[in-house]
């Protein structure tokens, strides 16, 4: 590797790591863009890789969203049961899918997630109606910076867990961590406030990925040589990035994610048809 190549892959998985974590969804999914778009890595060695840096991720910015009062630690443990499930589901299948129907999958990921936060904006005046007593114990309290605090309640816990399967298994797929996926189903499906959502999705993105990353290492199939700009470059993102999540604001996060959403699904979409991003 060049010392060029090794500052761009550092430079690249720092800004991932830094959005990714002030989105709560760690920066798998713009490692993935990053290695096979500028660098021509392969799909899989890229998926590997990015699973790797999800865990980096995950583990530097944990701290600073529990100490906040961002996690709900209860509902991340119930939730990471069904999400689990589908990671192994989706690393039994690894290999049997072709790249440029996983490159579709990846891009319709990230164009439903857009369309499930822009939907969650607009329904948030309904977001409490008709809760589930049955749940009660999953529910919380979103403390502010300002002092205000915002009283959540856990709604549509199945229909919850279900998207958490299914998360898991494109997690193992994509490569991706699954927070894009776990954020827009715990704040438009859930009805969880998006602080919340990001900091629970950023605890439970590091099990899922931790799971298929051990099969990928097992198998051969993560290229340490790689990784190491991307994992030094995530971890330092992160730290920064967990300090923006936590004096964000709610809307302006939401806007964001909206936005990186819309502008990864392009090139995607593109690789998917065969119309290659990459340079070599």
């Amino acid at each position: 590797m060049t010392v060029a190549l090794f500052a761009v892959l550092f430079a690249g998985a720092l800004a991932a790591g830094a959005l990714g974590s002030a989105l709560g969804m760690a920066g798998g999914i713009f490692v993935v863009p990053l290695l096979t778009l500028v660098a021509a890595v392969p799909f899989d060695v890229a998926v590997a890789i990015s699973l790797v840096s999800v865990i980096a991720c995950s583990c530097a910015s944990a701290p600073s969203f529990l100490s906040a009062g961002l996690t709900n630690l209860r509902l991340a443990v119930v939730l990471e049961v069904a999400t689990t499930l589908g990671a192994l589901a989706g690393v039994l299948v690894v290999g049997a899918i072709p790249d440029s129907i996983l490159y579709g999958i990846f891009a319709a990921v990230l164009a439903v997630s857009a369309v499930q936060m822009v939907a969650g904006r607009r329904d948030r005046g309904r977001s409490n109606r008709s809760p589930d007593s049955r749940y009660r114990s999953l529910d919380g309290v979103l403390i502010e910076r300002d002092g205000n605090a915002t009283a959540y309640r856990v709604s549509r816990l199945p229909f919850g867990a279900a998207l958490m399967f299914g998360a898991g298994a494109l997690s193992a797929l994509l490569g991706i961590g699954s927070g894009v996926l776990k954020i827009p189903a715990m704040d438009a499906a859930m009805r969880l406030p998006i602080k919340v959502s990001s900091g629970t999705a950023n605890v439970m993105i590091g099990v899922t990925a931790c799971g298929a990353a051990a099969a990928y290492l097992v198998s051969g199939g993560v290229d340490l040589e790689l990784s190491a700009p991307i994992v030094l470059g995530s971890l330092a993102g992160s730290v920064l990035g967990a300090k923006i999540l936590v004096r964000a604001a709610g809307s302006a996060l939401r806007v964001v994610f909206t936005v990186v959403l819309v502008g990864l699904t392009v090139p995607m979409a593109a690789n998917a048809f065969g119309l290659s991003w990459g340079v070599s």
